[in-house]
């Protein structure tokens, strides 16, 4: 199933399961008679116990027609990247949301990566961007970027032009 060599692939999954243990990937116990049973430990490789991603709030769910409607080659790394990020930011909130500098630097992405990301995902009808006053009467009032992700798009296939 994995397409590797009979002769060989035995020997590298074998070396890459015991990578995974002595790393504190995984626990491995032996079974006699049959393969080792494999549990899964925490990903951060301290031999602690293994959580879904899901229950430590770091997961993010993009519709499956992202996959099968072609939009993972349509878009660039850059979008795909900011469309992920935008996907947590925003939190499933269905009305436009300013997101603060401080969340959008925890993603790691720079100004212009954000901006060119902005700018093909609003050409693919993937995003909506609102100017949108921030503060109150005493404060200061900026116009700000609110962003809204379109995820209906995603069920159409891409502009491949």
């Amino acid at each position: 199933m994995l397409a590797i060599d009979p002769k060989t692939g035995p020997r590298r999954v074998a070396s890459n399961l015991k990578w995974l243990a002595d790393h504190q990937f995984i626990d491995l116990q032996p079974q006699w008679g049959r393969p080792s049973a494999i549990t899964l430990l925490s990903a951060t490789g301290d031999g602690g116990v293994y959580t879904q991603p899901r229950e430590d709030g770091r997961y993010v769910g993009m519709p499956i027609a992202f996959w099968t409607n072609g939009w993972l080659l349509q878009l660039s790394p850059t979008a795909i990247a900011l469309l992920f990020a935008l996907r947590e930011a925003l939190g499933g909130k269905s009305e436009p949301q300013y997101i603060h500098t401080a969340k959008r630097q925890r993603y790691g992405l720079s100004s212009d990566t954000w901006t060119k990301g902005r700018k093909e995902l609003e050409a693919q009808g993937l995003l909506a961007v609102k100017r949108e006053p921030q503060g109150d009467f005493y404060d200061f009032m900026r116009l700000r970027n609110a962003y809204q992700l379109a995820l209906g798009r995603l069920d159409g296939p891409p502009s491949w032009s």
